[in-house]
């Protein structure tokens, strides 16, 4: 048996004898091909047995919430078409009631305003019939007192003129038939 001397320097002269990267060693290519083929067989029926079942259970699952929520969703969209069209409906006859209402308050405010004035403008013609009244019967006060002042007047301008008393029946006779031609 020879020992072999380390001389400290390695060479290249055991290429051969070197180890080789198990992947790439051509050598165990095809069964690392056949082991690569059967895991990823095994694997495709793991997923496809128990892993892919459950995946397409929570998306059927998923899109039947999507399409529960979307049936949800347009019944509660009817439901609001329904609720505002029953909104605008009360609105137009709160709206019709109050209208009715202040037609009615403004025809009895009228009617009130209407019988008021009645009412006052019957107490202004009684108090202008009563005044007028006052004025014709101071009116005939005042024309039978100026009567008296002007036979008054009258006699005593003609007592003047012609020196001589004359008496009240006398002047008044003369008035009457000069207020006569």
């Amino acid at each position: 048996m020879a020992a072999k001397v380390n001389t400290g320097t390695t060479g290249h002269s055991d290429v051969n004898n070197a180890k080789v990267f198990s992947p790439l060693d051509t050598g165990t290519f095809v069964p690392q091909l056949v082991w690569l083929a059967l895991t990823f067989g095994l694997l495709y029926v793991l997923l496809k047995r128990f892993a892919l079942p459950r995946v397409g259970e929570v998306i059927e699952e998923r899109r039947e919430r999507i399409q529960r929520d979307l049936d949800k969703a347009e019944k509660l969209k009817v439901e609001t078409e329904q609720a505002l069209a029953h909104y605008e409906q009360a609105l137009a006859e709160a709206r019709a009631k109050a209208n009715a209402i202040a037609n009615d308050v403004r025809a009895k405010l009228a009617a009130e305003v209407d019988k008021e004035r009645a009412a006052v403008e019957a107490e202004i013609a009684r108090k202008l019939a009563d005044a007028e009244a006052r004025i014709a019967q101071s009116k005939s006060k005042a024309m039978a007192s100026v009567a008296d002042i002007a036979a008054d007047t009258a006699g005593a301008v003609v007592s003047r003129l012609l020196g001589k008393e004359v008496t009240k029946d006398e002047v008044q006779r003369a008035l009457v038939q000069r207020a006569a031609e």
